[in-house]
């Protein structure tokens, strides 16, 4: 048996669920969800804990989506671009924290007038160029389609548009294949204009809601309609618009509004808010022919509690789609472990209708419909959203312990 998979034929092959999902539309696209830096030891780490007779055919689906030799030699890998965060850049530091330290200290001796944060912004910068040089043969082969890594300013600026506008400018120089990420805040979609202005790609992060998603798509057309004024080269340039979807449901005031109210929510109504957000958006975008990819992050593995099978909705909702879904490590190899339980793909599940009950009872709350209307929110109301307040601290919190990283290491 000959399975073409990520583009690539292989014969008699077990494939991973992120495979079977890709093949139901040659469109959609599997990224890494962290630095390519740390995908030699997360290999060596989940083999390692792989269940008997099942490392070689393990083996084999991570060779399909990452492999060194076949990036530098052929310009091919199985994820067709990688997205990282300040928490996975943490991580990375983590990994190897002996060799970044070797990093900061001669950042430190070649610049000695920068402070502990002027260490840390360019030690990650030089995160973001490592990580982008390691797959740029993939952006090249591909004629600049595929193989981008996406580099993210610094989640403290959410609202300080000079400050992301410079740092956005920096990202960017780090290499060809550079994707810069800014949040979905007003200030963050100011900046997102202007950087397309200038034929830079962007990624949307920090993003929930279908307002953000069309204050974003109106971003970038704009910026797309200076760049072509401007005779800029838009022939490399690509957009995405992430939808974090388990952040939208776990972390946005649904279940304390429904609770205020009387009302119960169950995993699965809150699971088909969240499928119904990014539908209404992708939709939209395709019906208005709008050239932002929706990309897909933050997804679960789970017991549905209405049948009680293993599910993973996020990507089982969506199969069928052209959308990007950036994965983890550990979401990859929660799907590894449980790839025999999960119900086939139904390629149509994109066209299917979310839970209509789920959604009558959702537009009871404020907050699903901020989330799910067309006009839901304000841009001066974005980062006030629930959803985008706590991931927004979450982020901030890992920057700060970065840089608290740098500054041990320099006082030590």
């Amino acid at each position: 048996m000959n399975e073409q998979v990520l583009g690539q034929p292989v014969a008699d092959a077990t494939l991973h669920p992120l495979e079977q999902l890709a093949a139901t539309n040659p469109d959609a696209e599997i990224w890494w969800d962290s630095s390519p830096l740390i995908f030699p030891s997360w290999r060596e780490e989940t083999l390692a804990k792989a269940p008997e007779g099942e490392r070689a055919s393990w083996q084999a689906q991570m060779t399909r989506f990452y492999d060194e030799d076949t990036i530098r030699t052929q310009g091919t890998m199985g994820f067709r671009g990688v997205t990282t965060n300040p928490p996975l850049s943490l991580q990375a530091i983590k990994l190897a924290p002996e060799l970044w330290a070797k990093e900061i200290l001669s950042i430190a001796q070649k610049n000695p007038g920068l402070d502990y944060e002027g260490v840390y912004w360019n030690m990650y910068l030089d995160l973001v160029r490592k990580g982008a040089e390691a797959i740029r043969p993939v952006w090249e082969k591909s004629g600049g389609r595929y193989g981008f890594l996406s580099g993210q300013v610094d989640p403290r600026f959410v609202r300080d548009g000079d400050k992301m506008l410079a740092q956005g400018l920096q990202i960017a120089a780090q290499g060809p294949n550079v994707m810069v990420k800014l949040p979905g805040s007003q200030e963050g979609y100011e900046m997102l204009e202007e950087l397309t202005s200038l034929g830079i790609s962007t990624n949307n992060t920090t993003s929930f809601t279908v307002a953000q998603y069309m204050r974003c798509m109106s971003a970038v057309t704009a910026g797309l309609y200076r760049a072509k004024a401007a005779g800029v080269d838009l022939s490399k340039w690509r957009s995405v618009i992430t939808h974090m979807s388990a952040r939208l449901g776990e972390l946005s005031d649904w279940r304390t509004e429904a609770k205020a109210r009387g009302i119960e929510l169950s995993l699965s109504e809150i699971r088909d808010g969240e499928e119904a957000v990014l539908k209404r958006a992708y939709h939209y975008g395709k019906s208005v022919g709008h050239p932002s990819k929706m990309l897909q992050c933050s997804m679960r593995v789970e017991k549905d509690d209405r049948t009680g099978k293993t599910v993973s909705r996020h990507i089982q909702d969506f199969a069928g789609s052209d959308m990007v879904y950036t994965c983890p490590p550990g979401y990859i190899a929660q799907l590894m472990q449980v790839e025999g339980e999960l119900d086939p793909f139904d390629p149509n599940a994109i066209d299917r209708e979310p839970n209509k009950a789920s959604i009558e009872k959702l537009l009871k709350l404020p907050s699903f419909r901020q989330a799910y209307e067309f006009d839901g929110m304000r841009p001066a109301e974005f980062a006030h959203f629930g959803s985008f307040k706590a991931t927004e601290t979450e982020f901030a919190a890992a920057t700060r312990q970065t840089v608290d990283f740098v500054r041990m290491t320099l006082e030590s």
